[in-house]
């Protein structure tokens, strides 16, 4: 699939004590044959999932088959760990965010499980280190921590393979752990996870999910779910978006920041696999 280039910079609304993080990419022509090289940034909406109240925004920038993802949340359980990643297929199938007919058990909860089906498997693992491979789903030691307010930045950039490079306009990001209690933390309220039994079902459901803006969606499905990976290179650098707005011709976006955080709560779980360093 080829990449659609956005065709105008848009500078994101620096929040109270917010430091502006700026990048450049160079301009290219239409008829360059280098042009998915040149780079491409690529906006998500994350909206709120099991009546979470999270939401936020995310910028994809991808060149050649580097690529920097950037996460502004707002809206999650405090203090806690949250797991987050690329869902979906580089293969064509049509997979989006979930809504609430995924909740096949009408418990009110869509759980992790219960919502693979519409916005598909693991594709990367956006942790703050290591490995982003699908074996890191749930390397909740090595997942981004919600500050005492809810919210949470991210920035990181990862080594992709070609399909991602080119089909990442087929993906989209979701970001787990819920409070429905609303206790201000994880508990065994809504029982275990059936990704991991010792960790409650409130860690790893869903809270927000988002897919790339403009994207095509309802294209039609080709099999079974397409997973992936991606190697990590650079050091996590968080970043608070205060609002919407992505492109990319000849720069690109201006990020606004703020760093706060706590160390979380939840017994991680290691990840098996170590992808090579870029």
């Amino acid at each position: 699939m080829a990449v659609h280039r956005t065709a105008r910079l848009t500078t994101l609304i620096a929040v109270p004590a917010a430091l502006v993080l700026c990048g450049t990419a160079p301009s290219i022509a239409a008829d360059n044959a280098k042009a998915a090289d040149a780079g491409h940034t690529y906006q998500i909406n994350l909206d709120p999932l099991n009546n979470s109240g999270a939401k936020g925004a995310a910028l994809l920038s991808i060149k050649g088959t580097k690529l920097t993802v950037k996460i502004d949340a707002s809206g999650l359980v405090p203090g806690q760990p949250h797991a987050q990643h690329i869902h979906g297929s580089t293969d064509g199938h049509d997979f989006h965010c979930p809504d609430a007919s995924a909740d096949k058990d009408h418990d009110g909860i869509v759980t992790t499980a219960e919502g693979i089906p519409m916005y598909g498997d693991i594709n990367i693992s956006l942790t703050t280190k290591g490995d982003t491979s699908k074996d890191s789903g749930l390397a909740v030691d090595r997942m981004p921590v919600a500050d005492k307010d809810g919210k949470l930045s991210y920035s990181r950039t990862l080594t992709v393979s070609q399909d991602v490079a080119d089909h990442i306009k087929d993906l989209h990001l979701v970001q787990h752990g819920i409070d429905p209690n609303s206790n201000d933390k994880y508990d065994f309220g809504k029982g275990k996870s059936e990704l991991d039994p010792k960790l409650p079902q409130e860690a790893t459901a869903p809270a927000d999910c988002g897919m790339v803006k403009g994207a095509a969606v309802g294209s039609m499905p080709v099999g079974g779910v397409e997973t992936g990976s991606g190697s990590t290179s650079g050091v996590e650098s968080p970043g608070l978006l205060a609002g919407g707005g992505a492109a990319l011709l000849g720069a690109a976006a201006l990020l606004a920041v703020w760093r706060r955080s706590r160390p979380a709560v939840v017994n991680p779980r290691g990840d098996s696999r170590t992808n090579r360093q870029s």
